[in-house]
């Protein structure tokens, strides 16, 4: 039993390391940034939101460069008050509200897979 968790512990750490994909991530934020507030529902902003939060969270459990550049710290302190769930529209949050919000979360995952992207030889 034992074993098996130092298995599974070691399969997660690998997956952790697995390269991000680019690509992916920087079609999320053109998408969310080209988006129109008033061709939007709001199922699809939160959607949307949902998906760049996820992908932001992903780009900051790498540390890109942080511990070595205080833009770059600058940077990750700005992302991680933003997903600051008290900061995160609720189901009372107007649209247009929630709809910047998603704009904002996309822009700075925009900003921090640059960092990574340039770092990890991953930039397009």
């Amino acid at each position: 039993m034992t074993t098996m968790m130092r298995r599974d512990e070691a399969s997660k750490a690998e997956s952790c390391e697995d390269p991000i994909d680019v690509q992916q991530i920087e079609d999320s934020t053109e998408f969310a940034l080209v988006m129109q507030l008033g061709a939007s529902t709001r199922e699809d902003i939160d959607t949307k939101t949902a998906t760049l939060i996820g992908e932001l969270n992903l780009l900051l459990s790498r540390r890109p460069g942080a511990d070595d550049d205080p833009a770059v710290r600058d940077l990750c302190r700005r992302a991680y008050r933003l997903l600051e769930l008290s900061e995160r529209p609720t189901k009372e949050t107007p649209a247009f509200s929630a709809f910047f919000y998603m704009r904002d979360v996309a822009s700075l995952t925009r900003r921090l897979l640059w960092v990574y992207a340039e770092g990890s030889g991953h930039a397009p």
